[in-house]
């Protein structure tokens, strides 16, 4: 006699005596098992054989949407037409030329030069807007 442990649901084991006779052996248990490699859907020898064309329709068509979207660029660039209404095209020519006056405005001044207006602008506003000191040591 053999003692086997068994586990059973509530996961307590429990010792159980067997006999000899009863007992099966562990090769044929396993004798209805299907040895071999996982069989995948889709993959496999009969998939391998089977090849579509249809990658080559596609770089057909993609390249005859290139080619009309190339004639199209083609055909708008030489004839563009502004869309702008006068009032936005006055706009936009007023917001170049005030771009342009603070460019040369910016680059007349030297950083020297912009320090000392600073310093002088800080000058002139009362104690009313000093930063006071700050410490927590004294």
């Amino acid at each position: 006699m053999h003692r086997k442990v068994v586990c059973q649901p509530p996961y307590k084991s429990t010792i159980e005596e067997e006999d000899e006779s009863t007992t099966t052996k562990m090769s044929d248990q396993y004798a209805t098992v299907q040895k071999g490699s996982l069989k995948l859907k889709g993959i496999g020898v009969v998939s391998v054989g089977k090849k579509k064309k249809k990658k080559d329709k596609e770089k057909k068509r993609l390249e005859q949407q290139i080619n009309t979207n190339r004639n199209e660029e083609e055909e708008t660039k030489s004839g563009y037409i502004d869309k702008r209404t006068p009032a936005q095209i006055a706009f936009d020519k007023m917001q170049e030329k005030r771009q342009m006056e603070r460019i040369l405005n910016k680059a007349e001044k030297t950083h020297k030069r912009r320090v000392e207006d600073f310093n002088r602008h800080l000058d002139s506003l009362t104690e009313h807007y000093d930063i006071p000191k700050v410490s927590w040591t004294k």
